[in-house]
């Protein structure tokens, strides 16, 4: 059974496997962001259009779903950074995993609950910050009570069910991806011999591509999301 590697320091548990998965995708992040951004021109190069259109992809988002304009100007960096480090942690494993033993210390970050609950959490916490700074303490707790007042503890519900469904859809689906890739790698090539060692060799090169396509899907939906949270409370009902 796999197992990611776990230290502790001054009596806190710490996860290596992810530590190491995140910090790699976020110089890969960086990296690439430099490298597409180095030599911005008034006729913008090919480097420059592909940087170009990632921040117009995710600026779409924020303007899709965000209808105040302050917090457009305050999101939009946040949607092109969650976007490109999601998608990035989300391609790793799919190409990358290191394991001695039983012992997992390369893998996607996002197949683990607690990275993809740490994203989710962020995007909690802006919608509040943006719904108080909105219409301050008050009024932002007012809204709880809208439309009617015994929709209440609906509505506080509402913030626990956003927050699980935010963070485990995209753990779902990038962990159950890793497992069918670990299945047809490990258990189906080694099956049969030669017959399901040539037979899982497509199988696998195929289901790397919809995985990398599935991790498109998730990272967009993830940033659209979490937009339309944020939107959500910074607009009156």
């Amino acid at each position: 059974m796999e197992k990611s590697f776990v230290f502790k320091f001054m009596g806190l548990n710490f996860d290596l496997t992810g530590i190491i998965g995140s910090t790699l995708m976020a110089l890969a992040v960086f990296l690439i962001c430099i490298w597409l951004a180095r030599k911005v021109e008034m006729k913008p190069n090919k480097r420059q259009n592909v940087f170009e259109y990632l921040l117009d992809f995710t600026n779409g988002i924020v303007n899709d779903n965000v209808s105040d304009v302050d917090a457009r100007k305050h999101l939009s960096l946040y949607a092109f950074v969650l976007f490109l480090f999601i998608w990035f942690m989300n391609q790793l494993g799919m190409f990358l995993e290191v394991k001695v033993d039983d012992w997992v210390f390369v893998k996607s970050p996002t197949a683990d609950p607690v990275a993809t609950m740490t994203f989710a959490m962020m995007t909690l916490l802006l919608s509040f910050t943006f719904g108080v700074q909105r219409f301050g303490v008050g009024g932002y707790l007012k809204n709880y009570t809208q439309p009617v007042g015994f929709m209440l503890p609906i509505n506080i519900i509402e913030e626990f069910t956003n927050f699980l469904t935010l963070s485990l859809r995209l753990y779902g689906n990038i962990y159950a991806g890793e497992v069918l890739l670990t299945l047809i790698g490990n258990d189906l090539a080694h099956a049969g011999g030669p017959f399901t060692l040539i037979l899982a060799a497509p199988l696998a090169m195929i289901w790397q591509g919809f995985s990398v396509f599935i991790g498109s899907i998730q990272a967009y939906v993830f940033v659209t999301l979490s937009m339309v949270y944020i939107g959500k409370k910074v607009t009156t009902e």
